[in-house]
């Protein structure tokens, strides 16, 4: 497959739509759920995601073989998403816990499909969300958050800090699921 698939970015690389369709097949579910995670209407989604793939077609003589190429379109999704995002909701987070209220929310092993994730992360703000994405499903640290939204580390992990509390209270609500906090 991997020899396959640096034919069809090559491809690509060349215009070649017959590659294009093949490639948009090949990643078109993995990214636009990456474009859900951060966007709750699916129509905004889907204006994302066509963004970010023509994005793709037309910037991938960038993409230079150094890495994932999948990680490599998942950044490109992901800034498409965040872009968005500041253009329709204010992400300037502003609220900061102090240090010795900053816990950790430990939760059970429990079976959720991906649309019962989505659902309970849709439930969450924007802010928290965002974040949220970016620290666990993009493996970001709280620098490098910062330094993408333009706030400090502190509200990132605070905003995340957040995050976790508030998806205990609503699974704790919807679910009746036992979870630990520290």
């Amino acid at each position: 497959m991997v020899a396959n698939l640096e034919h069809i970015i090559n491809q690509c690389k060349s215009q070649d739509p017959d590659a294009q369709k093949v490639l948009y097949d090949l990643y078109k579910d993995t990214l636009y759920a990456v474009c859900l995670r951060y966007i709750k209407s699916s129509h905004d989604a889907e204006d994302v995601f066509i963004d970010a793939f023509y994005k793709i077609f037309t910037k991938i003589d960038h993409f230079k073989g150094e890495g994932s190429f999948e990680g490599w379109m998942r950044r490109i999704m992901v800034n498409e998403s965040l872009m968005f995002l500041r253009k329709k909701t204010n992400l300037h987070l502003t609220v900061e816990l102090p240090d010795k209220e900053i816990a950790d929310v430990q939760e059970e092993e429990d079976d959720m499909s991906f649309d019962d994730i989505m659902k309970v992360l849709d439930e969450l703000p924007v802010g928290y969300r965002t974040i949220f994405n970016l620290y666990v499903f993009e493996d970001m640290k709280h620098r490098e958050i910062a330094e993408m939204l333009g706030i400090s580390i502190n509200t990132s992990k605070s905003q995340l800090i957040l995050a976790k509390k508030r998806l205990y209270e609503i699974l704790k609500k919807k679910e009746n699921l036992t979870f630990k906090i520290k």
